[in-house]
């Protein structure tokens, strides 16, 4: 009893040394129930985990109410209790059907927002739709030579388009747009044909976004006129796949995305230009408050720069952010703190909880925590402070100032990095002390401008210098990216890894006192384990058309004609950096047109494959022998009962009921993206079905290979699986 009462007296000590930062933790509690909810299965786990929560919270606050641990503790357990409902309530309130299977429909509706996607020849469509059995809300590309004059926000358009529900996870840690689509509103994404009808046309004016960034483009043609949209208006489109690559590669993908960077300029550049005209006025400069006028103006300018940008959820938090600097600095107050952070970081997850959940939320505050922390550091402060000194040394002091700050940045970031994108730019933190000032303080100057200048017909001469350092930040970044070992790949990451490492670099960031460094426990733990789980031999998507195996010599793809997608997703999910290559091409397989059999050898264990790539019947006798002869079947159809194989059958069948899936030969480790008894909303949508015309629009496209999975009866045999006539087909098990 008594070392008890020492321990707790032990922790009081420490919580009252480190009273001023317990209210920093507030949004880590929220964030920690929300991201309950998400890892939480069904009602009855969250019912239960709100009963806890509020069971420690009473308990806590009872217990200890003249005790500050009682009084953490229980406030901790309360806060956790309203992110956990606050998305629980967000999850259920913007409930919206989603198309019940892929169709053809005819569309009509009011256009909420059109993207060029100009490097790809496309447009982005999202309508909410005014159609019986179509979702309320679409997303359509159009080719650019379909859209018609007119076309715009506010626009009433019909068209006929090509829908299908928002996919999944293509496998186990890739990208759920299921569940973005699902906060969105979106019901069904998909490709429209012309031709395009515009029913009412949209009013002039009405889409400033859109034309600024045609505007952008036709002075700067090519990549270098994507990225200076990107900077103005927050539009990528422009941007060609292999630039927006050798950015993301080189650590500078960051400088596309409107956030902190690209407010924090505008609202200094605003903020310095008033008080420069206004000082100009020796009347006003004697009597007004000039500092607060530009602050007043800068505010402002923030949250107009946000509008134009499309309000994007990045750009409101950085919005916020910058509104609170302001008002910090109106009442003489301390701008950067990590209290203002905080309280950034829990307006969004109020008004957005959801959002914790993907990595611009988790790398926008990682970078900006990571940063102030470090500053607030006092031995980092005495090692910065400004000091008279020899210029020279002064210089020295500011480029090391940098160089720390980039790499402790890019240490906070790695981590989410290679969790959402299995891959870490090596060089970003050296690469970034050349690309943001080039970026900030001589790119987007001139294209200001520029387009000032342009509203007099004079821009031409700011478009042609903008042009040459946009050049200059693509080459850069085109030079790093090409670089050897330019970018990190890692397999997915277990989720228990990344949140070790997260709670690590909190404990770290968030303490001041000496505890600070227990945070380094579950960094190292999580680093470890991260570093140690093994690549997943075999991924195959949840549609089953597509399978990844680890080879020797490489990975190895079933099927030549993937698209860029689908293997840029298996690669990066398999830690594979490179072209994968094709099955056919490896030894120890056996391929003909419509399967191939793969003999897979690792971790002490031979294992036989076999992967249909085709929707053509087959013998039935000879795929009965292939499947016993096999350890793992993976077919894009439902597969008769007496095919069973010796470990694994991933059919259509299967398939639908796990999604994609993962596996490690070596371990015999299973991951699937469905968990069982997932009940999150949209893993189980309510649906609505397109209605059917004489036309033949509302008909459901058939899954490839749907009507050869018939069982093993005789008819079966004698329809589903007969041989064609020429073809090289399974013959007593082997191709």
């Amino acid at each position: 009893m008594p070392r008890v009462r020492g321990l707790a007296d032990r922790v009081e000590r420490w919580l009252e040394a480190e009273r001023d930062q317990l209210p920093l933790w507030i949004p880590v509690a929220l964030g920690a129930g929300v991201s309950a909810w998400l890892i939480l299965r069904d009602a009855r786990q969250w019912d239960i985990a709100a009963l806890m929560l509020a069971a420690i919270a009473f308990g806590a606050l009872a217990a200890g109410l003249h005790g500050r641990a009682g009084r953490v503790i229980g406030i901790g357990a309360a806060l956790m209790l309203v992110g956990l409902a606050m998305l629980w309530w967000r999850a259920e309130r913007i409930a919206a059907p989603v198309l019940a299977h892929p169709a053809v429909v005819m569309l009509r509706g009011t256009v909420v927002r059109a993207e060029t996607l100009s490097a790809r020849g496309l447009v982005r469509v999202t309508l909410a739709t005014a159609v019986a059995g179509v979702p309320p809300r679409v997303r359509v590309n159009l080719a650019e030579k379909d859209v018609p004059a007119g076309l715009g926000r506010g626009a009433v358009i019909a068209l006929k388009a090509r829908l299908m529900p928002p996919p999944p996870p293509a496998v186990p840690g890739a990208y759920d747009f299921e569940r973005v689509a699902w906060f969105a509103r979106l019901g069904a994404t998909g490709r429209g044909f012309a031709p395009v009808t515009v029913v009412t046309a949209a009013r002039a004016g009405s889409d400033l976004r859109s034309a600024l960034t045609a505007h952008i483009t036709a002075r700067l043609p090519g990549s270098a006129g994507g990225v200076a949209a990107a900077l103005a208006t927050g539009d990528e489109g422009a941007i060609t796949e292999e630039d927006a690559n050798a950015m993301r590669r080189a650590g500078l993908a960051h400088l596309l995305s409107v956030s902190g960077l690209h407010i924090t300029a505008v609202v200094g550049a605003t903020m310095l230009l008033v008080l420069r005209v206004l000082a100009l006025s020796p009347w006003l400069a004697l009597r007004a408050r000039l500092p607060l006028i530009a602050a007043l103006a800068g505010a402002g300018a923030a949250v107009g720069y946000t509008l134009l940008t499309g309000s994007q959820v990045p750009t409101i938090r950085s919005c916020v952010a910058a509104l609170l600097v302001l008002t910090a600095l109106a009442m003489g107050r301390e701008a950067m703190t990590l209290r203002l952070v905080a309280c950034g970081a829990t307006i969004v997850l109020l008004l957005w909880p959801e959002t914790i959940a993907g990595p611009s939320f988790q790398l926008s505050f990682a970078a900006i925590t990571s940063i102030v922390a470090l500053h607030e550091h006092p031995r980092v402060v005495r090692w910065f402070e400004r000091r008279e000194e020899w210029w020279r040394r002064r210089m020295l002091r500011a480029g090391t100032s940098l160089l720390l700050t980039g790499l402790i940045v890019e240490a906070a970031l790695m981590p989410i990095a290679v969790y959402h994108f299995h891959k870490a730019g090596i060089y970003g933190a050296v690469v970034n002390i050349v690309a943001i000032p080039l970026t900030t303080f001589v790119i987007m100057p001139i294209e200001a401008l520029a387009l000032l200048a342009d509203t007099v017909g004079l821009g031409a001469p700011f478009w042609w210098l903008g042009g040459y350092a946009l050049h200059a930040l693509l080459w850069l970044a085109h030079v790093v990216s090409a670089a050897p070992g330019s970018a990190a790949m890692l397999p997915g990451m277990p989720s228990g890894a990344f949140a070790a490492m997260v709670v690590g670099g909190l404990w770290i960031a968030l303490w001041r006192t000496r505890w600070r460094r227990w945070g380094v426990v579950p960094l190292a733990i999580g680093a470890g384990w991260a570093m140690l789980t093994p690549a997943p031999d075999l991924l195959v998507t949840g549609d089953g058309r597509n399978v990844a195996i680890q080879t020797p010599v490489g990975l190895a793809l079933l099927r030549e004609r993937a698209g860029d997608y689908t293997r840029s997703t298996l690669a990066e999910n398999a830690g594979f950096d490179g072209e994968p290559l094709v099955i056919d091409d490896v030894a120890g397989s056996s391929c003909s047109r419509d399967a191939c059999v793969i003999d897979w050898t690792g971790g002490g264990r031979q294992l036989r494959i076999l992967a249909t790539r085709s929707a053509y019947p087959i013998p039935f006798d000879a795929l009965i022998a292939a499947c016993a002869r096999a350890d793992i079947v993976v077919s894009e159809r439902a597969l008769p009962r007496r095919c069973a194989p010796r470990w694994l059958k991933l059919d259509r069948r299967t398939l639908a009921n796990t999604g994609g899936v993962a596996v490690t030969l070596s371990t015999g480790a299973i991951a699937t993206v469905r968990r069982a008894g997932d009940a999150h909303p949209w893993r189980n949508p309510p649906t609505i079905a397109p209605s059917v015309n004489r036309s033949g629009a509302g008909y459901p496209r058939a899954y490839p290979g749907r009507g050869h999975g018939r069982g093993d009866s005789a008819a079966g045999r004698r329809r589903g699986w007969r041989d064609r006539a020429g073809s090289s087909r399974l013959r007593d098990g082997n191709i």
